[in-house]
């Protein structure tokens, strides 16, 4: 009787610190400013015509499920190939400010730090732009210019690819770019140098290491890393190597987490490879129909059970951020999720709703309040704040 009475209570005592746990990790998220340095939602919005400020039933993104998830400022990516330029980053600039004109009430655009405070304190979605790849700005300072009048809060140096005057990392590693013309050119050095005067967040996630050193040279100001990974827990050229990872904390800057499975696990990319040779005639004709990338997502919807099993476990999130914690300290990372803009995410991270269970998986992990609310959004806000008050 005396076991099952202890028994009994060590029951009631789990139960009671859960919920409390729970409870905690509710009020730690809602308190805190959470932020999403890197979401694709607007290049899908212009080319599917969905109104994101109701909910959808398909991607990671829409104004509803942003409030379910505690998320108070969005920055959204402005992003094209290198088939796009200027005039597209206008366009999807031009599709974030008539959703803003739809519901005011809801979102509004911000430039800088204190007109951040404002929109969290009225209770509205805080929306910035990043634009993701210098090809946007066409070799042309005043391009640059006037992004940054429309409101771009960052500019990623690079995409993939690479243009004249920076290196990516994708073509800095292929061997596309040649050593003696990687980096940052003259030019490069100047597109930095006005980025800082006009207080506009130098962008190094997609570029390549030589691209990250001359930046880091040239930057008077702290960087971020809108969407990268840990090179050391997953080698892919995206991912930052460990003393790129203390470049970041020397400088000051933020490395915000990528959600992506291929980017956070080494192991996903030989499952993925396994799920698509299965069904290789199915993805063929369905590339014919809709293109290789919506194929992709197609195939994951078809299949949903299979794909769902190669997923990463959200705890990998966190190991990435234990990872550069151990390096460089908690104050150099937080969240750049890459929603709409990846096929998979971890299991259970579905999209912006899901962000309480990252509050939840970093309680668990040990981290405490003050440090939680830092990887939530603290990070980002003083480094915005550092370069554009």
């Amino acid at each position: 009787m005396k076991y099952i009475i202890k028994i009994g209570l060590f029951v009631i005592l789990f139960c009671a610190c859960s919920t409390a746990n729970a409870q905690s990790a509710a009020a730690i998220h809602k308190n805190a400013i959470v932020v999403d340095t890197h979401g694709d939602i607007l290049f899908n919005q212009i080319k599917s015509g969905i109104d994101i400020g109701k909910l959808q039933t398909t991607g990671n993104f829409d104004l509803p499920r942003a409030r379910m998830g505690g998320l108070d400022v969005q920055v959204f990516s402005i992003w094209c190939d290198e088939t796009g330029g200027y005039d597209l980053a206008n366009r999807e600039i031009d599709s974030l400010y008539s959703l803003i004109q739809r519901y005011p009430k809801q979102i509004t655009l911000v430039r800088n730090y204190t007109e951040l405070v404002q929109a969290v304190k009225e209770k509205k979605l805080a929306a910035m732009i990043g634009v993701e790849g210098g090809h946007m700005i066409e070799n042309n300072l005043d391009k640059l210019d006037q992004l940054a009048k429309r409101g771009m809060s960052y500019l990623t140096l690079t995409w993939n690819n690479s243009t004249p005057w920076a290196s990516s990392a994708a073509e800095e590693t292929s061997g596309k770019v040649k050593p003696e013309h990687a980096g940052l050119n003259d030019f490069g050095k100047k597109v930095v140098a006005r980025l800082n005067e006009l207080g506009v967040l130098v962008d190094l996630s997609h570029v390549g290491e030589r691209t990250f050193y001359d930046a880091m040279k040239v930057t008077t100001k702290p960087v971020l890393v809108s969407h990268s990974c840990v090179y050391a827990l997953n080698p892919v050229p995206r991912n930052l190597k460990d003393e790129q990872i203390k470049a970041v904390g020397k400088n000051g800057g933020v490395i915000s987490l990528n959600f992506y499975n291929g980017f956070l696990d080494s192991t996903y990319a030989g499952k993925q490879k396994k799920f698509f040779e299965k069904h290789d005639a199915e993805l063929k004709d369905l590339t014919k129909k809709y293109g290789r990338s919506n194929a992709i997502d197609t195939l994951i919807t078809i299949h949903q059970a299979e794909a769902n099993a190669i997923r990463t476990p959200v705890s990998v999130i966190i190991d990435h951020i234990d990872y550069i914690v151990k390096l460089i300290g908690v104050d150099h990372v937080g969240f750049g999720a890459d929603f709409d803009g990846a096929e998979s995410f971890p299991s259970g991270i579905n999209g912006v709703a899901d962000y309480p269970k990252l509050t939840s998986a970093l309680l668990d992990r040990g981290y405490k309040k003050g440090d939680v609310e830092k990887i939530l959004g603290g990070n980002f806000l003083r480094v915005l704040k550092a370069n554009r008050n």
